[in-house]
Order: structure tokens, then sequence, then C-alpha cells
């Protein structure tokens, strides 16, 4: 029998099992190491963890020996495939741990799946968590983490010192899924964002405006000054439209004027023009004085999603900066 693992949310060291040790996991697996926790690791090839080994860690041959050495556990792994075969496969972790273990996933998972590896894990008395993280390698190595938790809310508040080793934002966010939920609305922003940046960039680079000198002038308007996620505060979340700090007549001209300096200069901007076009059904709606951010109703609708209304007080807390 092995002896017991040590459990603490204090400033104390345990043993640690990580699995994945590529781009992201290499550089929170090395945190946890700087933070003085023992690591036991493993991955497809023992050459990926010679910097970890290196530094102290012990090399584990399947993920079964690794919850066999540890009762927590992280992995940090490509694709939901991935995930469930260290789960569940041919000596996964399901074979090597014990009751009251913990398992928390940092990948970028599929919300079926994690909800279902939480239904499997439960029925074994083992805790699992959905906790995808964002930052790059370079946040992963520096600790500019976010760290995104779904799951019980008292596991995540057991560890919470363990995860704050690995990034400087580790929160919670809800019920098993809502961890990947929240990753998966935040790269499909960015993917969005990333496209329609394109577009509107190449249309006014080829209507005559050097890149650096377009770059810089835009990054000083309104848009360019708040944050990405921030736009949402004033209207979407408040549910309030009225009265209106930019109208919706008004948004719908320049962009009418801007979809038609595209076709002038023939560079396609397809969403673009889908936003136009969403404008307009907004503005046949009879809300041209309205503020311009009133065609997000027309989406909730077609969500399906009761009209969203949180009082300003509750929205003003998250955009406090934190002050600890």
């Amino acid at each position: 029998m092995r002896p017991a693992t040590t459990t603490t949310t204090s400033e104390e060291t345990m043993k640690i099992g990580f699995i994945g040790l590529g781009m992201m996991g290499s550089g929170m697996a090395s945190n946890l190491q700087k933070a003085g926790h023992d690591l036991v690791v493993h991955d497809l090839t023992r050459q990926a963890a010679s910097k970890h080994l290196n530094a102290g860690a012990t090399w584990a041959d399947s993920p079964k020996a690794v919850a066999e050495a540890c009762d927590l556990v992280f992995t940090s792994l490509p694709t939901p495939a991935d995930v469930q075969r260290v789960g569940t496969g041919e000596n996964g972790l399901v074979e090597g741990f014990r009751k009251g273990a913990a398992w928390f996933d940092l990948s970028t998972n599929a919300v079926d799946v994690v909800r279902s590896l939480h239904a499997t894990f439960a029925e074994k008395g083992i805790d699992f968590l959905d906790a995808p993280v964002s930052g790059g390698p370079r946040g992963a190595n520096s600790g500019k983490l976010a760290i995104w938790v779904g799951g019980d809310q008292a596991v995540f508040d057991k560890y919470h010192a363990v995860l704050s080793a690995m990034g400087d934002q580790a929160v919670y966010i809800g019920p098993i899924g809502a961890g990947s939920i929240a990753k998966l609305v935040h790269n499909a922003t960015s993917a969005t964002m990333t496209v329609v940046l394109s577009e509107v960039f190449t249309m006014g680079i080829k209507a005559g405006v050097e890149p650096l000198s377009l770059f810089a002038a835009v990054r000083q308007g309104a848009t360019g000054r708040s944050r990405t996620f921030d736009r949402l505060a004033d209207h979407f979340l408040t549910g309030s439209y009225d009265p209106a700090d930019f109208a919706l007549r008004l948004l719908h001209k320049d962009v009418s004027l801007a979809c038609q300096l595209a076709r002038d200069v023939q560079v396609p901007m397809r969403l673009t023009n889908m936003a136009l076009m969403e404008l307009t059904e907004a503005l046949n709606r009879g809300w041209g004085a309205r503020d311009s951010r009133v065609g997000s109703l027309l989406q909730q609708e077609r969500a399906g999603i009761p009209p969203i209304a949180v009082t300003p007080d509750k929205i003003k807390a998250v955009l406090q900066p934190d002050t600890k």
C-alpha cells in the first residue's frame, strides 16, 4: 500500500501528477516545481519531460502509474480524444486513482466530453474538473495565465493555492463544463475578430492609408481604447439600450459607407456585410434611435434565451480592478 498523499490548500507543498508537457503543459508544470511541489510526470516520450526530470520530477510509465502515485493530477492535452484516452483508456487514470482523488483537465475540451468524464469519475468517488487556460505559451511560462474552472467549487477552493502557482487568474466559473464554455466563447471571439479586422484593414489599406498609420489611428478610437469584452457591460449585460450612446441609425449609415468603400476598391468583406444585415434588421424593427448595440436583442431571440438583465452593481463588481 502506498503512503497517503498530503492534500493541502495552504502554501505547503504536495505530490502532484502532471500529464502532457507540450508548449502549454511544460511551463505550467515548471511553475508547480518552482513553487516547491513534487511532480510525477508522464508524456508520450520521456524526452518531452527531460527538463522536469532534471529539475527533480519523477517519471511514470503510464497515466495509471501517475494516478497511483498522486491524489491530484493535472492534464494538458491536444484534443478531447487524448483526454478520454488518458482518463479511461488502457492504463488510464481511472485504473490508478483511489477514492477522494482529484483530476483537473487544463486542456481546451468538448463540453460533452468533460461532463461525461465528470459523471464517470464521480461514480468512483473521484473529482473531475474542467480547467482550460488562456494566455498562450508565454503566459504558461510566466504564470500570467487565466484558469477557468468548472466543477465542484469546494474542490476548486481546496486546490486554489496549487492552481495559483500556475496562473495569476485562477477563477471558479460554475458547474462542470462552465470552464470549457468560457474558453470556447473566448477563442471563438478571438477567431472572429481576427477575420473581421483583416477585412476592414485590407479595405482601409487598399483605399489608400498606410498600414501603420491606419493602425495608429483606429486604436485611439472608442473601440480601440476599450477592453474587448468590456463592451458588453454598458448595454448587452444590462439589457438597457436607451438612451443611446450612439444611435443605431448612425452606425447603420457608417457601416453602409464602409461596405460601399469596400465595393469601390474591390475588397470582399463577408463578415462586415453580415453585420450590416444585422443592423438593417434591427433598423427595420423601428430601433433606429436606440443604442447601436440594440441588435444584440435579435440574437437573444434567435438563441431562445430570456432577455439579459444584469444589475449594474453586479457588473461593476466584475469590472473593479483586482486589488489583492
